[in-house]
């Protein structure tokens, strides 16, 4: 939302968001920061203070969104209730995120985006058949969320304004809920056909042939033929436009039924060409092949590159970042990057003397406390 022109005001705790001290870190500054803070303005708040609670109302008394990530009954606790919040902003939209919601038995445990990851049955289909479950290297819960609770806080806001009679509402985003939901149909074909989904490597259960295939010159290709059209092509690409003539390969049920034979012709065929001959025979006859890129080849991309899907920032202290760009691409309101990740606190000043109207005598007392 900070990239299309929010103005989003991060409150952290004066010790700092965690995210700050994770991860990779150049000359003292969070590169992880760098990317997730970046639109952002910076304040520092201790809400368990009496203090900070009275601050933290004055911030949300002409808010659009307030967004929270604290355990349930944490915001209750503090005195900042949705219901004590609706009385002082009625229009307010609040997120509540958590590991598994504000409701059922979960919900009072403490919950992050690997445990999301396990209890979603993600992990349970990832990876190898003779391999253990396998986590992501990645924050993907975490990120799934995120952008579900964006879609989430537009729709609020729409309502709010077409029919709401302006009033806000609560959202309810646990971590684990929106990965359950992007796997696809698992639930019901273990509901319908009492399948569970086992874990297959780089191949699909649904599709195929839909592989990982390494090419002469050592490099991995990503294949997918879910399409009969594509399918097609393909086996023209490879040479063995015989097979298309085949009842079985005249669907996906068929074709997964000769899985293995088909992709052991298809890594024939790519072991025997470099990767930029197997890219051209697969334009050539516009089947759909990719190469799996490092960050390293991403940086390198033309496609990357032509759509500027990696821009660059600069940072007061490490100068110009590439980070990734603004998504999605809206042609009225492209949206942009201001700055990245701001320091702690650095906009204290303007939010707490220039805004709310404190004194620096204030402030003063208040950082000399510990609320700021």
């Amino acid at each position: 939302m900070g990239d299309f022109g929010a103005d989003v005001v991060k409150i952290e705790h004066p010790r700092g968001d965690t995210l700050r001290k994770l991860g990779w870190s150049k000359d003292g500054v969070s590169l992880w920061w760098a990317l997730v803070g970046r639109n952002k303005r910076s304040v520092t708040l201790d809400f368990a203070d009496e203090g900070g609670q009275e601050l933290a109302k004055r911030i949300l008394a002409d808010a659009d969104v307030f967004i929270e990530g604290f355990r349930p009954g944490t915001l209750e606790r503090w005195n900042l209730a949705p219901a004590a919040l609706h009385e002082l902003n009625p229009g307010l939209v609040i997120v509540r995120t958590s590991g598994f919601g504000q409701t059922g038995p979960y919900s009072k445990l403490p919950g992050f985006g690997t445990l999301a990851e396990s209890i979603s049955g993600y992990a349970y289909m990832n990876g190898w058949p003779d391999g253990p479950p396998t986590l992501p290297p990645f924050a993907l819960a975490d990120g799934v969320a995120a952008l579900t609770g964006a879609f989430a806080v537009m729709y609020a806001l729409w309502w709010r304004e077409h029919g709401g009679n302006g009033e806000g509402q609560v959202i309810d985003l646990s971590i684990y809920e929106p990965l359950f939901w992007i796997l696809g149909p698992q639930s019901l074909v273990y509901d319908q056909l009492g399948i569970v989904q086992e874990r297959s490597g780089n191949a699909a259960p649904f599709t195929a042939p839909r592989n990982a295939y390494q090419a002469k010159d050592g490099r991995w290709l990503g294949l997918s033929a879910s399409a009969q059209s594509i399918a097609e092509r393909l086996m023209t690409v490879v040479g063995r436009e015989d097979l298309v003539e085949e009842a079985w390969f005249q669907d996906h049920t068929g074709r997964l039924e000769h899985a293995d034979e088909l992709d052991a012709i298809i890594q024939d065929w790519v072991g025997r060409h470099t990767t930029d001959e197997v890219l051209a025979a697969f334009a050539e006859h516009e089947a759909a092949i990719a190469p799996i890129n490092s960050i390293a080849d991403i940086v390198e991309d033309p496609q990357y590159s032509a759509r500027e899907t990696i821009t660059t920032v600069q940072h007061p202290i490490l100068g110009p970042l590439r980070m990734q760009n603004v998504i999605p691409r809206l042609d009225r309101t492209p949206g942009r990057i201001d700055h990245p990740g701001p320091e702690l606190g650095a906009h204290n000043r303007e939010v707490y003397l220039g805004e709310l109207g404190l004194t620096p005598e204030e402030l003063a007392e208040l950082v000399e406390k510990g609320v700021v």
